[in-house]
């Protein structure tokens, strides 16, 4: 009875989170038919004409598929890789840190980044970039030798990825550390006595122990990889027409293709296009990391 009793009181818990899962997640889901047809808004998406593939099709004739497609992937690649690396160097340094308070001051100094409004760092990007006004421009070119950041493509993918990169740190970091942390001390000694060195318990102990967070945090990338940080790739390079080239995202063209240009279908054409192949992408990397090592394995 009173078994009875606790799993109702968990059920109770967990239903307004299975509630806003239901509501925010998969009934939207019904809209993909709007990528189906050409909306006409007399009289309502359902009783408007159906056009079949008609709104991919012509996607994927334009340029813009090939380039939201590239940008998306390539910088998610870059992210996933480059996040994993040094949030793991970092969590590596962070556990060499003896005093508990200093350990907390540089957790908290490397996870302040993440708690920023994506406004205020674009802001922060433009007190750098910035033509006029610039630290960059004014303080290190000097006059006669600035760049007009805002209106030069080539510039923006590190730009970009340094962005993301600070952001994101503090994230990866401290949930290295939580792992790095929960590692067997007694593994650490055992190598201690067979004289390994610092640099050897990391990669015969400390990255064996922690690979099935690791390869939680890769396939949770991969799970998301044809989807971006909009307010890094809208907000921080200003909307800079000249820029879309390397900024323009999956997210970032639907966002224009429905508020900007008005185009309900295409728009839910793209994101059709954008869940459809991150949902196989993310199934078939998750079938190679089952065979090769089903534990750590999302599923």
């Amino acid at each position: 009875m009173n078994l009875k009793k606790k799993f109702t009181a968990l059920d109770l818990m967990v239903l307004p989170a299975f509630l806003y899962i239901i509501i925010n997640n998969y009934i939207p889901m019904a809209g993909v038919l709007i990528a189906f047809k050409r909306i006409d808004y007399r009289v309502g998406i359902f009783r408007s004409p159906w056009i079949g593939l008609e709104n991919f099709r012509y996607l994927f004739m334009t340029r813009d598929a090939f380039i939201i497609t590239r940008n998306t992937l390539l910088y998610n690649m870059t992210f996933i890789a480059l996040g994993t690396t040094l949030g793991l160097i970092v969590g590596l340094f962070l556990s060499e840190i003896l005093s508990k308070r200093m350990q907390k001051v540089y957790q908290t100094s490397v996870l302040l980044p993440q708690l920023f409004s994506i406004i205020i760092v674009a802001y922060i990007v433009f007190g750098f970039l910035s033509m006029e006004a610039g630290f960059i421009n004014k303080t290190i070119l000097g006059p006669g030798r600035e760049i007009n950041f805002y209106g030069t493509p080539a510039f923006w993918p590190f730009f970009l990825v340094i962005t993301q990169l600070w952001m994101g740190l503090g994230y990866n970091s401290i949930i290295y550390l939580s792992a790095i942390n929960s590692v067997d001390r007694n593994l650490y000694d055992a190598a201690t006595v067979d004289g390994a060195s610092r640099l050897q318990q990391v990669f015969n102990v400390t990255i064996p122990s922690i690979k099935p967070t690791m390869m939680t945090l890769i396939l949770i990338g991969v799970g998301r990889i044809f989807y971006t940080n909009f307010g890094l790739f809208f907000q921080v390079p200003m909307n800079a027409g000249a820029l879309f080239n390397v900024t323009n995202t999956i997210d970032t063209y639907v966002y224009r293709a429905l508020l900007e240009m008005g185009d309900i279908s295409m728009a839910s054409a793209a994101a059709a296009y954008q869940a459809i192949v991150g949902f196989i992408i993310i199934n078939i990397v998750n079938t190679i990391v089952r065979r090769v090592d089903r534990e750590s394995a999302l599923f």
